[in-house]
């Protein structure tokens, strides 16, 4: 029999395939959909390489879209899907855009601030803090991210290769 998907596992297949796309171009595969009332209104995917551009995440994106889709700033009522923890900047970006609830594939432990190094959207200092979910879909979210690094250090170790056959 088929498993069915709850509605949290089938948002992050989207964001999953935004991931894709990212892996496609050679950037660390990160994806991010926002979904309002049962629609996604913003998609995005790293792009920090390809664009030369600090901002390029997934999540700012995501943002991005959904707020020129909602003629708004604030993404009140919104959910935002992402397969990897925000970093400090997406995460301060969240709580701004004033997102109700974030769920996440798998944890950051060296840069995550949704949980790990520190948790930017459930701080009470803030005027707005986000519901979170980690772990949807963990073990696929995991395993791109794996082979991604990989598979680069296997490029960067072939490449350094090249270069010292170079110089002999």
């Amino acid at each position: 029999m088929m498993r069915k998907y709850t509605e949290d596992e089938k948002y992050m297949k989207k964001a999953l395939a935004e991931a894709q796309k990212a892996y496609a171009l050679g950037e660390v595969p990160i994806g991010c959909v926002i979904v309002y009332e049962g629609k996604i209104i913003g998609r995005g995917y790293n792009r920090r390489n390809t664009d030369k551009n600090t901002l390029s995440h997934a999540e700012i994106t995501a943002i991005n879209k959904a707020s020129k889709k909602m003629g708004d700033w604030r993404l009140e009522g919104c959910t935002l899907y992402v397969t990897l923890e925000p970093c400090q900047m997406c995460s301060g970006a969240i709580v701004q855009a004033r997102i109700d609830r974030v769920v996440i594939g798998t944890m950051n432990p060296k840069a995550g601030c949704a949980g790990s190094i520190l948790n930017i959207l459930d701080m009470k200092e803030f005027n707005h803090q986000v519901e979170t979910v980690t772990g949807v879909l963990r073990e696929e979210c995991t395993d791109m991210l794996q082979t991604f690094f990989k598979e680069l250090r296997v490029r960067v170790k072939e490449e350094k290769q090249k270069k010292g056959a170079g110089n002999a």
